[in-house]
């Protein structure tokens, strides 16, 4: 069971909550960056972070499928954009709000960051999410 908190006494978020609350004994999945390559390590859309974003966010979703679970059931996420432009930072998290993950709404922090791992990319989001007891073992 996944219980989000928004805390009344806090500025309210606009599409996150402050908190994901999960009991104990729940399967967690804690899940690498994911990152813009393809299936082929190709990066895509090189100089493009909503592009990438797009990508993150498709690559995320079969992160989650493998481990037997999705986007509404994701807890918290990092969301790393190459960029000190808030304009930037505010398009990739739109691609953000306009996925599956808004469900939650899952706790989330959007960090703008020098570099990433891989040359060119922009992007990368980390997650950690509740594998729902019918996943398969």
């Amino acid at each position: 069971m996944i219980q989000r908190v928004t805390v009344p006494s806090l500025f309210p978020p606009p599409v996150y909550s402050h908190a994901s609350v999960v009991e104990a004994g729940t399967k967690l999945a804690f899940l690498a960056g994911s990152v813009p390559l393809d299936a082929d390590g190709n990066l895509v859309g090189a100089g493009d972070p909503v592009r990438q974003a797009e990508q993150v966010l498709a690559n995320l979703g079969e992160q989650l499928h493998a481990v037997g679970s999705d986007f509404a059931h994701v807890v918290s996420t990092d969301v790393y954009v190459v960029s000190g432009e808030p304009a930037v930072l505010s398009a990739v998290w739109d691609v953000v709000e306009a996925s599956g993950l808004r469900t939650g709404p899952h706790s989330s922090t959007l960090l703008g960051v020098a570099c990433l791992g891989y040359t060119g990319q922009l992007v990368e989001i980390t997650a950690t999410a509740v594998v729902p007891e019918h996943a398969k073992e």
